[in-house]
């Protein structure tokens, strides 16, 4: 990618970021609408699976009556959850774009940098993954919201979580050089995106979990581990890291285990040659935000944090 394209992507992503209009609808791919209204298969999928493009959530459920993280795959025909350690998430090096001006996109680097970023609107092409407290059980069940931490951030970069904010401010929701665990919450039955930043091509293996209460007063919890490969390296690779929730490499394809769910797969690159006016239906995914936690102090790169357990 030369660098004029590169200035222009980062011209257009600051557009998107700072874009005040009314919010639109988001241009639709062919993967069907997410959420509760187009459920996924009730049985886990199965098999290793490397997905780089089109829609994805991440996000709880009850896995045969256990509460669990999964990723749900909406670019499988039906859409299917998958277990964490199955999937690996692929960035390709077409989603690189340049850090554009302002003081508000300082948390990227400065400007002119170079970044992976899947963006919080969907893009033809590249991975447009989100989360979503939609499951059919979760969204009847759980009381109130959804607890989400970042337990740890391990890769050869750093990573950030932001949201597009309301007025043109960007909303920081995990920063993996801040201390750790950071959390925010996620209301039931509500469907977000956000965007996904990556500094340096390589693996990162990113420890959440994702905890709440049912209405039956029960308490639920489960720490997994999201697999990305980031850059143009065998995306395979990724599979052979060994993650906090699970110290082993994942087991072969074919040999799912009982302590852990599935994945998805798919591929391709970023064109950041789309309409601002699309962009600006990202604006309103914050609502639905109850609140955003993060440690605004120094930038100590974090290692892996203190998770919680399953």
């Amino acid at each position: 990618m030369n660098s004029r394209l590169l200035r222009g992507a980062a011209t257009i992503l600051a557009a998107l970021l700072l874009s005040t209009a009314p919010p639109l609808s988001a241009t639709a791919d062919e993967s069907p609408a997410p959420g509760a209204e187009a459920e996924a298969a009730a049985e886990t999928g199965t098999g290793r699976t490397v997905i780089g493009d089109g829609h994805i959530d991440i996000g709880p459920r009850f896995d045969q009556g256990r509460w669990t993280v999964q990723i749900r795959d909406d670019t499988s025909h039906p859409a299917v959850w998958r277990n964490t350690r199955d999937v690996v998430l692929q960035v390709k090096d077409s989603a690189k774009i340049e850090v554009p001006t302002g003081e508000e996109f300082g948390f990227l680097g400065k400007p002119g940098d170079r970044v992976w970023l899947l963006p919080q609107v969907q893009q033809e092409g590249v991975l447009w993954p989100g989360w979503n407290s939609q499951e059919p059980r979760i969204a009847a069940e759980v009381e109130r919201e959804v607890t989400w931490k970042l337990t740890g951030a391990e890769g050869p970069g750093d990573f950030v979580l932001f949201l597009n904010g309301s007025f043109g401010t960007p909303t920081v929701l995990f920063d993996g050089r801040k201390k750790l665990p950071q959390e925010t919450g996620i209301e039931v039955n509500t469907h977000v995106h956000g965007n996904w930043a990556f500094t340096k091509p390589g693996t990162y293996l990113l420890d959440v979990s994702m905890s709440a209460r049912t209405k039956d007063g029960k308490s639920h919890d489960s720490k997994r581990t999201l697999q990305f490969s980031v850059g143009s390296q065998d995306p395979a690779k990724a599979f052979a890291a060994k993650t906090s929730a699970d110290p082993s490499p994942a087991p072969d394809a074919g040999e799912p285990t009982a302590s852990e769910p599935p994945s998805d797969e798919s591929s391709a690159p970023l064109w950041w040659g789309i309409g601002a006016a699309a962009a600006v239906a990202a604006l309103a995914v914050t609502v639905v935000w109850r609140r955003g936690r993060r440690e605004r102090g120094g930038t100590t790169p974090a290692s892996r944090g203190q998770g919680e357990g399953q």
